[in-house]
């Protein structure tokens, strides 16, 4: 019902950036959530931020708060993470996720759960060097 392509991973150096973006399409009203999850080889995937679509509120994981900030153009059906001051650890396959919205919901936080989420992008790397 809802199609994510996540894309503008690459290769940078320590100390620079990168801006992911998550275009939706479909039904794009059931959104509740847009998440970032990453990746690394031999490491399981976990959560990196959130951002509920309407009203704009955003939830970070401890070691990426004050560099990433995820945002979303509702226009566009479109997420972002801006992604500054890159650490080598934060090499990984960086996924978009969708939460999506149920009117019948009793849980209304953020969901940091790969099982939480019903639609996946195809993923996109992110190689930092040192």
């Amino acid at each position: 019902q809802v199609q994510l392509v996540d894309a503008g991973g690459g290769l940078v150096q320590a100390g620079g950036s990168l801006r992911l973006s998550c275009a939706a399409s479909g039904r794009t009203f059931s959104i509740y959530v847009m998440g970032w999850f990453r990746q690394a080889p031999g490491k399981e995937r976990e959560f990196v931020a959130a951002i509920k679509w309407s009203g704009g509120s955003t939830y970070y994981t401890d070691s990426v708060k004050g560099r990433f900030t995820i945002s979303r153009d509702t226009a566009k059906n479109t997420g972002y993470l801006q992604m500054n001051r890159l650490k080598p650890e934060d090499t990984a396959v960086y996924y978009c996720a969708l939460d999506e919205l149920d009117r019948r919901r009793t849980w209304w936080g953020f969901p940091q759960g790969t099982y939480e989420y019903d639609y996946w992008g195809q993923g996109t790397q992110v190689t930092v060097s040192s």
